[in-house]
């Protein structure tokens, strides 16, 4: 009887196994898949995690270990069984769409409305030239560029950067540019890139060249090249830190888009090589719990992310720089205003120039781009002469900046949250 009731057991269990690692295959044709991130409660491992949707998803996309998460395909008839499945298994904590989004607009690249300061005759206290004028977006680029000719970005005087310079230039801050890359090669910048991740080709982890030109333009204002003060070719762009390490983390593709799983690979991969300060010049209309849940992770793990505002010209913060665990920035232009591009809210909580932005171009010489995305990397810069300066984490380094920082008379709290940062006063 006994062996009777083994050998049934051993035959229904037979059956059930087949049933629970059954793989799946995808369908051909891709625009039937769906893409979902799959979060664990905290008390599952990865490998439990992995198994609970072996038996549900077509493919595993990959694994995301900062937020006990797996990145999961499933074909799109199969939604509704998927979603049975998930909420039954106990391991499951919450699962969500892995949409893809274009995290960043082109910005036409156009001549500076002003003349930017020479470098030997640039002081402190910049003055503006009162020809502001509205940045023109999108779409193709103007081929008409400036050359740099030995002069200063406007910004990068403004935030006083040269007189910090003679106390500290962030040697040894490790910043994450999570973006489209860094041209690596560029003269302005190959000296302090020190290494990166590409999120969005995972057969090809260590090619983060960048194949758009804005994560290149956002490292030259964090880090373009001392050069003995003038720059690389006596160029006169010069980056806030100029020499902190850069490190390119790709997590968005040519056209500057990208799942919101890939973001999240690139602040994981930020986190576990201790990086201690991130740009994040990119932005979405909504955030989703899976993004929120890195964010919170990488501010703990001690990452401090600069985010950029968002460029709805007046509108609502975009993400994750609406998240508390950021460190949000609006965008000003050369009077002193907030650029009309700029978005705005109680989540601001720095101004930086951003209209009219002299950095890299992408394969060779410079380029004037504008946007909340310009203004970030001045942030980012000081953020890294702030630990350079002896910052801890975020909170320090949040402390540093804000101690450091002026309001502007003509702007709200919305507009700027604590204002200006003087890059002498954070190195003091």
């Amino acid at each position: 009887m006994q062996h009777a009731e083994r050998l049934a057991l051993t035959l229904v269990l037979g059956l059930l196994a087949p049933a629970a690692v059954q793989a799946k295959t995808c369908p051909a044709d891709t625009s039937k898949l769906r893409r979902h991130i799959v979060s664990c409660r905290a008390e599952s491992s990865m490998a439990e995690c992995r198994q609970a949707v072996a038996a549900i998803s077509c493919s595993v996309h990959r694994e995301l270990a900062l937020i006990n998460a797996i990145v999961i395909t499933v074909p799109e008839d199969e939604m509704g069984i998927m979603e049975t499945k998930l909420a039954a298994a106990p391991e499951i904590q919450n699962y969500e769409e892995d949409k893809y989004v274009k995290w960043i607009k082109t910005e036409t690249p156009m001549l500076p409305a002003f003349e930017f300061p020479s470098i030997s005759r640039m002081v402190p206290a910049f003055k503006p030239s009162g020809k502001s004028r509205n940045p023109i977006d999108p779409p193709s680029p103007n081929p008409l560029q400036p050359q740099a000719n030995g002069q200063l970005p406007w910004g990068i005087a403004r935030v006083n950067a040269p007189e910090a310079w003679k106390t500290s230039m962030g040697a040894g801050v490790k910043v994450a540019v999570i973006d489209t890359g860094i041209d690596y090669n560029h003269a302005a910048l190959k000296a302090n890139v020190k290494g990166g991740f590409n999120a969005v080709d995972q057969q090809n982890p260590d090619n983060f060249m960048d194949d758009q030109g804005h994560g290149s333009h956002v490292s030259g204002t964090i880090a373009a090249i001392y050069g003995n003060g003038a720059g690389a070719g006596k160029s006169g762009v010069i980056g806030v830190a100029p020499k902190a390490s850069l490190y390119g983390v790709k997590v968005l593709d040519a056209n500057g888009g990208g799942n919101y799983s890939t973001i999240i690979a690139g602040i994981e991969w930020a986190v576990k090589n201790g990086m201690q300060v991130a740009n994040m010049s990119l932005g979405a209309p909504k955030g989703t719990e899976a993004l929120h849940k890195a964010i919170i992770a990488a501010q703990k793990a001690g990452l401090v992310i600069m985010a950029a505002a968002g460029n709805d010209s007046g509108g609502a913060v975009g993400y994750p720089a609406a998240y508390p665990e950021t460190i949000c920035v609006s965008a000003s232009d050369d009077q002193d205003g907030l650029a009309s591009f700029s978005s705005k809210g109680p989540q601001v909580n720095f101004i930086a120039p951003g209209q009219d932005v002299l950095s890299v171009k992408l394969g060779g010489g410079y380029i004037v781009h504008s946007g909340t995305s310009m203004a970030t990397p001045h942030m980012t810069g000081l953020g890294a002469l702030a630990v350079a300066a002896g910052a801890k984490g975020f909170d320090g380094v949040k402390s540093a900046l804000k101690n450091a920082a002026t309001p502007l008379p003509s702007l709200t709290d919305d507009d700027q949250g604590y204002g200006l940062v003087d890059a002498a006063r954070v190195v003091r």
